[in-house]
């Protein structure tokens, strides 16, 4: 019984250790967000699951700006909506329809980022979305995925169509709306919205100068993508540029580490 007792201490306390490293990379993570000018006052939602048995994820609380934001008030859910231990907050409703139906269905996936920012709003809103035309975009060629726009995503009967749109891919633009991004950690999926956003960026600027676009070659864009899926395969190179900017936010405010 006393050595059944010790393992289950031993399994608790790493199961603390676990989520509360989880909680302060994803406080980060929106922190990270803000300073790069990604945020929309106090919507839109990052999520990363708990680690443990349970189907548990964190997700914003609802009223918060993303600089008020901090490892402690994360509120966590399961995936049917409740509430899981204290807080005085509630959630963005589409950000629980979002991300339950993403974590839910894909165990691979242990943290969501969504944003509406202007130029990822842009391209979702172009018919032939995100086009092969600079160093970015040539990295994402056959990697996106895309959903069509069914209004403010608050209806539990719009998850099987997301699911179906996202399949097993890891950058998906909801048309008319914004973008999503998949990653096996907190640190992954920032540089894949990186990636996708700056991809959104150059298009959105290029397109602008009003002239002729020169197209990357298929065979240019094939070996560029084969090259970045082979680094993303190691989360360590993300966790890099992820600490380089949490770093960042630690000599502004280290209090969402709180």
């Amino acid at each position: 019984m006393r050595q059944h007792m010790v393992r289950d201490n031993v399994v608790e306390l790493h199961d603390h250790a676990s989520e509360r490293q989880i909680r302060t990379d994803l406080a980060a993570l929106y922190r990270i967000t803000d300073h790069l000018g990604w945020t929309e006052l106090i919507f839109n939602h990052i999520t990363a699951k708990v680690p443990g048995p349970d189907e548990h994820f964190l997700i914003n609380p609802f009223g918060l700006h993303y600089t008020e934001v901090t490892a402690s008030n994360l509120v966590k859910l399961d995936l049917a909506g409740n509430v899981i231990g204290e807080t005085e907050w509630g959630v963005n409703v589409a950000g629980y329809v979002i991300h339950s139906a993403i974590h839910g269905a894909r165990p691979d996936v242990k943290c969501v980022m969504h944003t509406h920012t202007t130029t990822g709003q842009a391209v979702s809103c172009m018919e032939d979305g995100l086009e092969a035309v600079g160093f970015n975009s040539a990295m994402l060629v056959g990697r996106v995925a895309y959903h069509d726009f069914e209004g403010i995503t608050v209806d539990d009967d719009e998850k099987p169509r997301l699911i179906e749109s996202l399949g097993d891919r890891n950058f998906l633009i909801l048309r008319n709306h914004g973008l999503l991004t998949c990653g096996e950690t907190v640190a992954q999926a920032f540089t894949r919205m990186h990636l996708l956003q700056r991809a959104c960026d150059v298009q959105v600027m290029a397109q602008s100068l009003g002239r002729k676009l020169r197209a990357i070659p298929e065979e240019a864009a094939a070996r560029s993508r084969a090259f970045v899926e082979r680094a993303d395969g190691n989360p360590a190179g993300a966790d890099r540029a992820f600490r380089a900017m949490q770093r960042i936010v630690d000599r502004i405010d280290p209090g969402y580490r709180d």
